[in-house]
């Protein structure tokens, strides 16, 4: 094909998007998706409006063979199973490896294989025709069996500055038998974007770009911009992970990606606006099921992504968010953050008044008041309401006549005990009590816990759960310690923020501090349930 013909092909502004979470991203330290994780995960990923979803390697393991042993029926996107060529020796339809991938209820097939003379010689130990011969065999009855069938070219981008010759014969053994996709991998991650570009090119004058896609690790953390680069250059398809996922520094990241192409770009992508609102609650989902905390700075997605701190910052948004915000945080699902700290000035405070429905007018004097105490608190007790959204709101309503009580704590006692169970493993138990009253009425509870803050959690919940239900469905899912003078060694004092979500989807970061970590988790937790009962409508006494 000449260059003209492939630039041609590639002049479609349309991406497709590929994700590989449920196997890449598996690969990340601490990661086991169970079959049921992967199915919230990929039903989420089709109604995002993902092209291709990869479920993982069909035979490799009892869970994602497991996951393969039903169609998942997806609206929009096309399931993909992952393989490997065939072996050496052997031919495509009597390849055991082969085998479960072209009999998976998916419509692609996508096969790794080498294409740097190294591996070749060093993993594979095979002749350099062989290896041919394995990417294109199995190409093709992928192709017979009626499959998409696509080559992922494992370590291209070393391969062709190691042989560029052979490199690119790999990835035409692919074409020429039938590739619906060749996809060029930067499997360690350390090609630069300058690079990309030059390599691209030169493979587009042999595979047209509507053929050609891209697959990026993130070791130089220049993963995104790669992806950016190939697909400015002419490849129309683009693998990457959810918030990054993959061994070692990740994947290319689909949650940068995603939104980068769709509101900075021409190019045309299966997600619409509505698929692209959602991306910071999938985002967060995908943590949720991994039990990990989000990254508060990721782009697009993370809690900080639109935060404010510095008062002329605040101001300028408060006039024109475009100032200090590139996309308006609602296009992604996400919000605007105007924090309260030291550095706070007026705007900030009123801008968060106005968030909570607060009508005040700005030449109230308690405003002031409001922006000195937040600054004393800081400076006098450590005490910061920076990200502490929930926190604030609780003490401005205070500091405005407003009531946020809905008990009143009487007590509270926690337990650590160290001992020997009955079959004499060491073991550490937490009991905890407390004692409060509602409305005349006196509530004793004890329970027990994993650890003396998830035990004063477990009580607090046993004696309100009667009173007020809504709280059933609020549930911790951060819990952040900083010793605020180190000099002071165990005596020093801790500041505790702890974040909640609800089932709608709310979620709400409480602080307290204290010298004593218990009695600063417990003012976290205390903050945590009055704003939970706040947003419920529930009366204050």
């Amino acid at each position: 094909m000449t260059a003209s013909a492939a630039s041609a092909s590639a002049d479609s502004k349309r991406i497709y998007l590929f994700d590989t979470t449920l196997r890449d991203g598996a690969q990340t330290q601490g990661v086991d998706f169970s079959v049921q994780d992967k199915r919230m995960i990929s039903d989420a990923l089709d109604t995002l409006g993902i092209d291709y979803i990869e479920g993982g390697w069909p035979g490799a393991n009892p869970t994602d063979t497991e996951f393969f042993a039903v169609d998942p029926g997806f609206k929009h996107a096309k399931f993909v199973a992952f393989g490997m060529t065939r072996g050496k020796g052997r031919s495509a339809a009597n390849d055991p490896v082969v085998a479960p991938i072209l009999n998976a209820p998916t419509v692609g097939a996508c096969f790794v294989g080498k294409s740097w003379t190294y591996q070749v010689d060093v993993a594979l130990k095979v002749s350099y025709d062989e290896n041919l011969a394995m990417i294109g065999d199995t190409i093709a009855a992928a192709a017979a069996a009626g499959k998409e069938a696509m080559y992922d070219a494992e370590h291209f981008f070393d391969g062709y500055k190691a042989d560029r010759d052979y490199a690119l014969a790999c990835a035409s053994a692919a074409f020429d038998n039938g590739a619906r996709w060749v996809v060029l991998c930067d499997t360690n991650g350390g090609t630069l974007p300058h690079e990309v570009e030059a390599i691209i090119n030169d493979v587009l004058t042999h595979i047209p770009g509507n053929r050609l896609g891209v697959h990026f690790h993130d070791d130089t953390g220049h993963a995104v911009a790669n992806s950016l680069t190939a697909v400015r250059c002419g490849a129309r398809q683009v693998q990457g992970t959810l918030n990054g996922l993959g061994e070692r520094c990740g994947n290319a990241n689909l949650t940068s990606l995603i939104p980068s192409l769709k509101l900075k770009t021409d190019f045309e992508i299966g997600v619409d606006e509505e698929g692209l609102q959602s991306l910071t609650k999938i985002s967060r989902l995908v943590d949720e099921i991994l039990g990990r905390a989000p990254n508060r700075h990721a782009p697009y997605v993370g809690a900080n992504a639109f935060a404010h701190k510095g008062g002329l910052h605040a101001s300028a948004v408060a006039k024109d968010p475009r100032t200090y915000e590139h996309i308006p945080p609602e296009s992604v699902g996400n919000e605007r953050q105007v924090l309260v700290s030291n550095q706070a000035g007026r705007s900030n405070v009123l801008a968060q008044l106005t968030a909570m429905g607060l009508e005040v007018d700005p030449k109230d004097p308690r405003i002031s008041d409001l922006t000195a105490s937040i600054k004393t608190l800081e400076a006098e007790k450590g005490l910061t309401f920076d990200g502490a959204d929930a926190s604030f709101e609780l003490y401005t309503r205070q500091q405005f006549g407003q009531s946020t009580s809905f008990f009143q704590l009487d007590r509270f006692r926690v337990i650590d005990e160290r001992r020997h169970n009955a079959k004499g493993d060491e073991v550490t138990e937490s009991m905890a009590m407390v004692q409060l009253e509602i409305a005349d009425r006196v509530f004793i509870e004890a329970a027990p816990g994993n650890g003396p803050v998830d035990a004063l959690n477990a009580a607090l919940r046993k004696a309100l759960l009667e009173v007020y239900p809504g709280l059933k469905d609020m549930h911790l899912t951060d819990y952040r310690v900083r010793i605020l003078d180190g000099r002071s060694g165990t005596a020093a004092k801790t500041r505790v923020m702890i974040e909640s979500e609800d089932s709608a989807g709310r979620t709400w970061t409480t602080v307290g501090v204290s010298t004593n970590i218990i009695d600063a988790s417990f003012d976290a937790l205390l903050d945590a349930i009055a704003w939970k009962l706040l947003k419920e409508g529930v009366h204050a006494i």
